[in-house]
């Protein structure tokens, strides 16, 4: 019964802040979160040619429609760390958006699928993140990233030097994930909202965008 009551307390709380988000924007004029973009499609993503590319794969929703994580991590912010994390390695970053799923796996496999070097990192709008290879199943992935509520900000970082350590072919150390079994039940309600967000801009006829993160500041 507990759980239960806190699971409808969750429900209540996140609808009502959602609700007063909207109703200030609209009282101050300003733009409701996700209006003002961050982040611009500039046409169909193609195949790279560059080995020393590293696709970042964002899902549906990602700076659009949702722009914090789980954990309440700028989308901005957490796509900056990574880019970071893979320049460090004398890699590149390339950011596409996938349209035809919701699928962390699948969000992965479509930008392996697009990379210079054939990895990618998969990220979904909730923070969950994997890093994927071209020639693997889509849920055969290298490493999987999937209590998003755990990620900081630097273990984001990492995620990018990871993914581009497995694109120059060196033997890589799989970062060490943090566990909390009490996880779930606190942070389900927020991610099957989020999950339900992301999956209603799913457009399985929808091609792969290439993305360019602008400069806001």
């Amino acid at each position: 019964m507990a759980l239960e009551q806190e699971i409808i307390e969750q429900v209540v709380r996140i609808v009502l802040e959602e609700l007063r988000g909207r109703q200030q924007a609209q009282d101050s004029g300003e733009r409701a979160e996700g209006t003002d973009p961050f982040l611009r499609e500039i046409g169909e993503a193609k195949r790279g040619t560059d080995v020393k590319e590293v696709v970042i794969a964002l899902g549906p929703a990602y700076g659009t429609v949702i722009r914090r994580t789980i954990g309440g991590l700028d989308h901005r912010k957490v796509l900056q760390e990574i880019q970071a994390g893979i320049e460090e390695e004398g890699m590149r970053s390339r950011i596409v958006k996938v349209y035809k799923t919701s699928d962390v796996a699948f969000i992965g496999k479509a930008g392996a699928a697009l990379s210079g070097s054939g990895f990618s990192i998969g990220l979904q709008s909730k923070g969950t993140a994997l890093i994927h290879q071209r020639d693997l199943y889509p849920l055969t992935n290298i490493e999987l990233y999937p209590q998003a509520p755990l990620i900081d900000i630097s273990m984001y970082r990492d995620i990018g030097k990871n993914a581009a350590r497995y694109a120059k072919g060196l033997n890589v150390t799989p970062l060490t994930t943090k566990n909390d079994p009490n996880i779930r039940a606190r942070y389900q309600v927020k991610a099957a909202l989020m999950h339900t967000r992301e999956t209603e801009l799913v457009d399985r006829r929808a091609p792969t965008m290439e993305i360019e993160l602008m400069d806001t500041h």
